[in-house]
């Protein structure tokens, strides 16, 4: 076994005291527990296998990517095993202790200014700077650029795997919930279960105030949930997968974090916490007896607070 092996099949945990007093069931896949520390390894091997299979990565060739730090992190880690250098280019607005993995995988990091953010809350502007400079980067030295935002490697990882292992371990799911980043995720995930069970219902996470998949506008992009929301509709968001929209704030997805380590004895980043509280919200507007699967996306030790 090697340690790309330790890639996919994360447990389906039952949340039993998030779950409390409430008429349904949460469960959570444990991506944190993922060797780079977040669901985004699943999409980072997902990335480095097709480029290989198609021609456009070779041995030993650099790959660049923007990245707020978990996709960083994870083809870091890939491609530490394939034997292809990795620069990640990432807003100065992410939390240092991304910067401290990303080296650790060895990656060489190249660090841009915030154009409106604040540090722990990126936006899409910086996200947008960080993307041209991930581009003229992978121009410039004639590197492979793994473009998340755009590659259908990320859909495929989710499709491929982590929709058939949620049906495997809960064959009676009823709901999937997720927030949506780049929208790998929500939309990969969501499209196998529904080709399996058209009648699942998937609903999308976002911060209360930049609800731009939900409301078509952004009144504030700052917010706390790292990784997602950056005020844009992803390049592949289909929206006839989502059935419905949650939003969050970031008071509620602080206290959900705290809950999370302190009752449920997880210890799980933000956007965890952010889909959690919608799983929450979702069965007591219901009232049903449901079955709720959602993500911990990413690991607490990859944030300073």
């Amino acid at each position: 076994m090697s340690t790309l092996n330790l890639i996919h099949n994360t447990p389906l945990i039952f949340l039993d005291k998030i779950s409390a007093a409430l008429p349904g069931k949460i469960y959570a896949k444990a991506e944190h527990l993922q060797p780079g520390g977040s669901v985004k390894d699943r999409a980072a091997y997902q990335i480095i296998l097709d480029a290989y299979e198609n021609g456009s990565l070779k041995r030993g060739q650099t790959v660049v990517e923007m990245t707020s730090g978990n996709m960083g992190a994870g083809l870091a880690l890939v491609c530490r095993q394939f034997g292809n250098p990795f620069i990640a280019v990432m807003s100065e607005g992410n939390s240092p202790e991304r910067r401290k993995i990303l080296s650790a995988f060895g990656a060489e990091i190249v660090l841009t200014k915030q154009v409106d953010g604040s540090p722990g809350m990126v936006t899409g502007a910086d996200i947008a700077l960080a993307v041209d400079v991930a581009k003229d980067i992978a121009h410039n030295r004639n590197a492979f650029y793994a473009d998340q935002f755009n590659n259908p490697s990320c859909i495929r990882a989710h499709f491929n795997h982590t929709g058939p292992e949620i049906l495997r371990d809960l064959p009676d799911a009823d709901v999937f919930i997720a927030s949506v980043g780049s929208g790998g995720t929500f939309v990969g995930t969501s499209k196998y279960l529904k080709s399996v069970n058209p009648d699942i219902k998937c609903i999308a996470v976002e911060p209360e105030k930049a609800a731009i998949l939900k409301t078509g506008k952004v009144d504030d992009p700052k917010h706390i949930i790292q990784g997602t929301a950056y005020g844009l509709i992803p390049p592949h968001w289909d929206e006839a997968l989502a059935d419905d929209f949650i939003t969050v704030s970031d008071e509620e997805v602080r206290d959900m974090k705290k809950r999370l380590s302190s009752d449920q004895g997880l210890y799980v980043g933000y956007s965890a916490a952010a889909n959690a509280i919608a799983a929450q919200k979702y069965l007591l507007a219901k009232e049903l007896a449901l079955n709720v699967v959602t993500v911990l996306c990413d690991s607490g030790y990859k944030y300073s607070d």
